[in-house]
Order: structure tokens, then C-alpha cells, then sequence
């Protein structure tokens, strides 16, 4: 009980701490800063190309707005709606902190979902202990609590991204696949890759969650207890509780299809239900056309350099307009190369495939922030108890306080003082993907470290057996 408390006092401590920043910041004016609104998450494009659509324009008119229509649908309204005496903006600070409070809820509700169906799967392979050690760690808790606390979850929301809106829809698509819900995963990865096209490449995960169910050990280890199960039992023995193991161990391995398709099905629908609803808004204005262009086509082409904390940016900037297709196509195409030996080597572990895959997005994508990386963050705590002996870690805690300290500051020299130029600025951005790499060649080592200890502990139990 107490254990509750705390954890909805420190939500409520998160959301207060929101609203007093939102009120104490305007000097900072942290809604243009580089490292937090970017030309697809900024709220000032956004109501900018509200302004348009209310003059009868195309929102997309000027090149000022990216984003999809139905954030304009949500916000559009609010960000014209003023009270008095209050700070502008006021009532979207109010959706953003909602977006962000939800989405902590879903990654700890998710969290248990994963300790409890990971904690049934060690019992299934006689590793008691493990289990038991594993349920001592609140996973979903700390995941959540990452997650609000996270400075580049606050500044993000406290700067009126809107990564807080995308990020919901991410954790909303993981969430509804690990409980099997087929709608709610589906609306989840729709709205996800409708507002910022990345989230696509999590479609092989989902489809893991909803074949395989959440992340266990390697299936490996469940065909050799299988094995063993059936080597050793007799015509006499008709023991229930080895029956019933031995059906739960066949089980394991059994992909669902009739899931897979349930959530294609609903994919399908809701990405028919978007697409009508944003040609309906823009009919006059160019219809779809006109959105794939002014919104994919805009991410893909990567045609604003504004600085950021990506690489893409300098490169580009620097690269002569000859080989601009050619290395728009090997930038774009690391993230696919990355995709299927991943999956093929973490299939048994697809939440933490997602999370991999996230971190590499977010590292690749042409306009990061630092929305994205607080989401893989707070993803990051789900994996607590399977990283614990990770390398580095102190060493990449460092380094992100490091580059989140620096950046300002580098920016401030270049754009500002003057004293500077672009390589200040572009160092610190570098260096900031070079520890998203390092982080994800580490997790997944550590990750596949405890594989290997799974595997060890499960061959020498079935030997003294």
C-alpha cells in the first residue's frame, strides 16, 4: 500500500512541478529551442498553420507547417484560445501533461504485464529463484517514473512539443500488444506512424507481441525442457501437474496467427478511417496529395537544415546537391538494414526489440528531440532487472547530462554570442548519437549476457535432474 502511494505522489509531484515550470519559463522561451521544437513537433507551426486554415489557405501554405491534420483537429482551437491573466498556450500545456501522465499509466501497466508473463516463463523453466527476484523489482513502476521524471520528458512538455502526443501513441501501440488487444494496438501504430512515419518500422514488433505474447527466454531453453519432460516421463505417470507442464511448455512456442490477423484487420480499418479524415479536411487544399508531400515527403527530403540535435542537418548542409539522393537513400536505408537481423535475433524478446528499434529511430530520424529519446528512456526501466549488469552505465548517465548541458551552450556561442560556428554546435549532436549508439550496443549485450545466463542455469538444473 504505501508502495502505491508514494508512486501516485510522485506522479502528482511530476505534474505540479510541469505547471510551475510552464509558469516560471518564458524567459527561457524553451518552445523554440532547437533541441526541443523541431519543424514537425513545434506548437507555433502548428498554430500557424491553424491561422491558415482559418483564412481559407492551405495549412501546408509557406512551408511554416508539417505536421497531420488531426493534430489541427486537436489543437488547432486551443492554441487560439486565450484566458485571461493567463500564459498563453495555457490549455495545450494542459494536453501535453495529460499525454504524458497517460502514457506513464500505459509503460507501468505494460511493465506488469511483462514481470508477470516473464516471472510465469522462469517458473516454467524451474528457475524459481529468478522469478521470485524479478518480482522483487517494480519494473513498471520504475519504468513510469522514468519516464515523468525524465528533465527531457519535462522540457519537452514544458517547451509544448508535440513528442508528448506522438510518444502516447507509441507506448499506446506496445501497450495493446501486450495485452492482445487488437484495436487499441492498431489505433496505437496508425496514429503513431500517421503523425511521424518512424513508428512504422514497429510493426514486426506487434506482430511478435501478438504471435509469441510478451518477451520470455529463449525459446531454446523451452524445447529442451520439453524434451526432457517427455524423455522422462513413463505410460504409468499420469502426475497432472507434469501433464499440465508439459502442455504449457508446447505452448510456448505456438505463434498465433488468428491474433496477427485480428490486429492486421484493424490496422487496415483505422488506417482507412485516417486517410479519410485527412482528405476530407484538405479537399480543397490538395487532399492527399498534398499531405504525402508537405508531411512524409518533407521527412524523407529532410529540405529544412535548421540545426537540431540530429546529423543530418550538418551533413546535408555541407554535401554536394549531386549526391544529395544518393546518401538520402543510405541514411534512410541504415534504419531498414537494422530491422530484420535484429528481429531475427531477438524474436522471443519483441518489447525490447521496440526498444531498440525506438533508440534507433530516434537516433536516424531526420528532426530528433529530445521528446524521442525521453521516450526510449523511460522504455529503458521496463528492462531493469535483465540490465542490471550492463557496462557503461554510469558512463552513458554522464554523457547524456554531458550533451544536455552542452548543447545550450554551444548553440548560444554559434547562434548568439557569434564567438562560435556550425562544428560547436555539431559536436555536441554528434556526440549525442555516439552515446545512442553506445547504448544500443550495450543493451543488447546485456540483454543477450542474460540470455546466456538463462541458458546455463536451465542446462545445469536439467543435469542435476
Amino acid at each position: 500500500m504505501k508502495k502505491v502511494q508514494w508512486f501516485w505522489i510522485s506522479v502528482l509531484g511530476s505534474v505540479i512541478l510541469r505547471f510551475i515550470l510552464f509558469y516560471t519559463s518564458k524567459n527561457l522561451n524553451l518552445s523554440s529551442r532547437p533541441e526541443i521544437a523541431t519543424p514537425l513537433t513545434s506548437l507555433r507551426r502548428l498554430a500557424e498553420g491553424y491561422w491558415l486554415k482559418q483564412s481559407s489557405m492551405s495549412p501546408y501554405s509557406g512551408s511554416m507547417y508539417h505536421g497531420s491534420p488531426l493534430l489541427l483537429i486537436l489543437l488547432g482551437p486551443l492554441t487560439v484560445t486565450r484566458i485571461e491573466g493567463q500564459p498563453d498556450h495555457l490549455l495545450c500545456s494542459f494536453v501535453f501533461v495529460i499525454a504524458d501522465v497517460v502514457c506513464a499509466m500505459l509503460i507501468r501497466a505494460a511493465g506488469e504485464t511483462l514481470q508477470t508473463a516473464y516471472s510465469s516463463r522462469l517458473k516454467l523453466l524451474g528457475l524459481h529463484h529468478l522469478s521470485e527476484n524479478s518480482e522483487v523489482l517494480p519494473s513498471g513502476d520504475l519504468a513510469a517514473l522514468a519516464y515523468l521524471w525524465n528533465p527531457f520528458t519535462v522540457v519537452a512538455c514544458v517547451g509544448l512539443s508535440t513528442s508528448a502526443i506522438e510518444n502516447l501513441m507509441v507506448v499506446l501501440s506496445l501497450y495493446g500488444a501486450c495485452k492482445r488487444l487488437a484495436p487499441l494496438a492498431a489505433f496505437g501504430w496508425v496514429m503513431a506512424t500517421h503523425l511521424s512515419l518512424y513508428p512504422a518500422i514497429l510493426l514486426i514488433p506487434v506482430i511478435l507481441l501478438f504471435g509469441y505474447g510478451p518477451d520470455a527466454p529463449p525459446t531454446k531453453l523451452f524445447l529442451q525442457r520439453k524434451k526432457f519432460e517427455v524423455g522422462n516421463s513413463s505410460s504409468s505417470d499420469d502426475n497432472r501437474l507434469e501433464e499440465d507442464l508439459r502442455n504449457q511448455l508446447c505452448m510456448v512456442n505456438v505463434f498465433s496467427w488468428k491474433s496477427v490477423t485480428h490486429f492486421l484487420f484493424w490496422t487496415l480499418l483505422w488506417s482507412s478511417y485516417v486517410l479519410v479524415l485527412c482528405g476530407i479536411y484538405l479537399r480543397q487544399h490538395g487532399g492527399l496529395q498534398e499531405l504525402f508531400k508537405r508531411t512524409y515527403g518533407f521527412i524523407l527530403t529532410i529540405p529544412d537544415l535548421s540545426p537540431n540535435i540530429g546529423v543530418f542537418w550538418y551533413f546535408f548542409a555541407e554535401v554536394f546537391e549531386f549526391f544529395r539522393n544518393f546518401f538520402l537513400i543510405v541514411f534512410h536505408g541504415n534504419i531498414l538494414l537494422m530491422m530484420v537481423p535484429l528481429a531475427l535475433r531477438l524474436n522471443h524478446r519483441p518489447c525490447f526489440l521496440a526498444f531498440v528499434y525506438i533508440v534507433i529511430s530516434s537516433m536516424l530520424k531526420s528532426y530528433p528531440s529530445v521528446g524521442d529519446s525521453a521516450l526510449y528512456l523511460g522504455l529503458l526501466g521496463l528492462f531493469a532487472y535483465e540490465l542490471k549488469d550492463m557496462q557503461f552505465s554510469f558512463f552513458l548517465f554522464s554523457g547524456y547530462v554531458g550533451v544536455s548541458l552542452l548543447s545550450p551552450v554551444m548553440h548560444n556561442l554559434w547562434i548568439w554570442r557569434g564567438t562560435g560556428n556550425a562544428n560547436f554546435y555539431f559536436g555536441t549532436a554528434i556526440t549525442y548519437a555516439c552515446f545512442q549508439i553506445i547504448l544500443v550496443v550495450e543493451s543488447v549485450s546485456a540483454m543477450l549476457n542474460h540470455d546466456r545466463m538463462l541458458k546455463k542455469l536451465s542446462t545445469a538444473k536439467l543435469v542435476k535432474t
